[in-house]
């Protein structure tokens, strides 16, 4: 009897996660095994590459990305997980294989692309929450003489717990190392590229849901996400092409970011979404503000000098650091009004 009543009080103090979908985002920085993959350049991570690379510390960061993941939302595990930056199928397998994450039941949507660093992106979805319809990797071309390749763009159509039909689309667009404006070219051959694919479904579903996810390697005001993509901090008279940026008002109104550079904060990961996500109804729908990064434990209110400290590299150069990577998750929490 005992067992029982506290069984009941604890779930009394835990709302039921059963009208909620929460879909995260995260650059996973070099999620490399440590077997040598003939065809991609994968030599410094490995056992006697420079980084020495070894079967202790990918287990290590396979377990500190699960324990993140897990954490996103102390209710439910992440329904939908778009990851950037993983080398192949198996690591992918051994991530949603480790103790925060296996009870999940993660299933895996991954495509090799002919990035020449063998890291692509790829969705973790929870099997029993998620119906897949289609998928497919959407290859970047950049022209202008340009030979360079870089990382597909993955789309997956999906039905979320029963819901509607989701369209997403997970991306991992071009650095700007060496040189930001030298490569600006090919972060907006991406951007074409998106955003051809999300008019062809807006061309005969008006009423489209779409999220789009990822690393993208500019800020929500640069000329690939507001112009080509047109994804925007626009709150009235939406019309069913305009995009809304999850993310604008996290970065420009409070000075948060997923990437710190030179102490400098980078909104790169993003959450955007068609105006459909936006209308509060019978299916999942989001708030003008929901768009969130996650940095672990905050600071108290009441420690003035408290400062959000960096996320924490897995290596600086060749020094192993330890830390799970050098980007913050975001994501958002999908509502649903239900009894």
């Amino acid at each position: 009897m005992l067992s029982c009543f506290l069984n009941y009080s604890l779930s009394q103090d835990i709302p039921s996660a059963k009208n909620s979908c929460t879909i995260a985002f995260w650059n996973v920085d070099n999620l490399f095994d440590i077997i040598n993959d003939p065809i991609s350049n994968d030599e410094e991570f490995l056992p006697s590459g420079p980084k020495q690379w070894n079967k202790e510390k990918y287990e290590k960061k396979i377990s500190d990305l699960a324990k993140i993941l897990s954490s996103i939302n102390e209710k439910e595990l992440p329904s939908l997980i778009g990851l950037a930056e993983v080398e192949n199928q198996m690591v992918l397998e051994d991530l949603a294989a480790s103790q925060k994450l296996r009870r999940g039941k993660y299933g895996i949507i991954h495509y090799d692309s002919k990035d020449p660093n063998g890291l692509d992106v790829a969705l973790l979805y929870k099997k029993d929450e998620i119906e897949i319809i289609d998928s497919k990797s959407i290859p970047v071309v950049f022209g202008f003489d340009i030979k360079d390749v870089t990382k597909d763009i993955l789309y997956v159509k999906c039905k979320i717990k029963d819901d509607n039909i989701f369209h997403l689309f997970i991306n991992h667009w071009p650095s700007r190392i060496p040189d930001e404006q030298e490569s600006e070219i090919k972060r907006i051959s991406a951007a074409i590229a998106l955003r051809k694919e999300v008019d062809n479904i807006l061309n005969f579903e008006n009423k489209a849901r779409i999220i789009i996810m990822g690393d993208f390697n500019d800020e929500p005001t640069n000329k690939s996400i507001m112009q080509i993509v047109n994804a925007t901090d626009k709150r009235k008279n939406l019309n069913y092409r305009d995009l809304y940026n999850m993310m604008y008002d996290a970065h420009n109104l409070r000075d948060e970011g997923s990437v710190n550079k030179n102490d400098v904060w980078l909104m790169f990961d993003q959450i955007i979404v068609s105006p459909e996500l936006l209308s509060k109804g019978s299916t999942y729908y989001l708030s003008f503000g929901d768009g969130k990064v996650y940095r672990g434990e905050e600071p108290k209110k009441s420690d003035a000098q408290a400062k959000i400290l960096p996320p924490e590299p897995t290596y600086s150069g060749d020094n192993y650091i330890g830390g799970p990577g050098s980007h913050f998750p975001v994501f958002v929490i999908l509502q649903k009004e239900g009894k």
